[in-house]
């Protein structure tokens, strides 16, 4: 049978690489297939309308500054500090005005721009942000959940209620920026455990403490 053949389209590797045994492709996850629940967010409840709005949401992004040691005749180079880069939601703006309610009590959480005074601190106005990626189940056939991040510490960096045009045939959407402390990235729910960043390693080389004798 011609279907045969479509456990043979991948790369072939270790034992298969001879041509033997079924080879196979893993499913990949998605761009589409995702929510957002921003938790603590504004002050109306629920905010599941603004999860309904959602048009696209930019996955967390992690960079360490370098740190250079110059020994005699060469560099060794170690991981520093690391850094969160911001990430970006865009956000259709409904006529009812909830997504317009819900950005601008966030907004008013962090500055009172009427009152021009401010949070005393972080945790008056900082929320919590999940993404999930779905398998596609919807209706009567619940979603799986293949992976779900977790920023912590979030706040708006910045609200962008976009422009209007009047050659446009295109709904108007609000574009934010969120900065935050930590992520924690697991493989399913939150419930299952943690796969990826925010696993629990013991941080060792050959049973000793990393660095206890053992050089960089």
């Amino acid at each position: 049978m011609a279907s045969a053949s479509l456990n043979k389209m991948t790369v072939p590797v270790g034992a298969d690489a001879a041509g033997g045994g079924a080879q196979g492709l893993l499913m990949p996850k998605l761009r589409y297939r995702f929510r957002v629940f921003f938790e603590n967010f504004g002050v109306s409840k629920p905010t599941t309308e603004l999860t309904k709005q959602v048009m696209s949401f930019s996955r967390p992004n992690l960079t360490f500054e370098e740190i250079t040691l110059p020994i005699y005749n060469s560099t060794l180079k170690l991981a520093g500090k690391h850094t969160w880069a911001d990430c970006t939601t865009e956000i259709r703006d409904d006529a009812s005005g909830q997504v317009s309610r819900l950005v601008g009590e966030q907004m008013q959480k962090q500055m009172d721009f009427l009152e021009m005074a401010s949070a005393s601190s972080g945790i008056d106005y900082k929320f919590t942000t999940r993404v999930e990626i779905l398998d596609g189940g919807n209706g009567a056939v619940a979603p799986v959940v293949l992976e779900t991040w977790e920023l912590y510490g979030c706040y708006l960096k910045g609200a962008d209620y976009g422009a209007l045009n009047y050659g446009e045939s295109a709904p108007v959407t609000v574009s934010l920026t969120i900065a935050y402390d930590n992520a924690n990235q697991v493989a399913g729910d939150v419930a299952q455990g943690g796969v990826g960043i925010g696993t629990v390693l013991g941080q060792t080389v050959a049973g000793a403490v990393t660095g206890a004798g053992q050089g960089q």
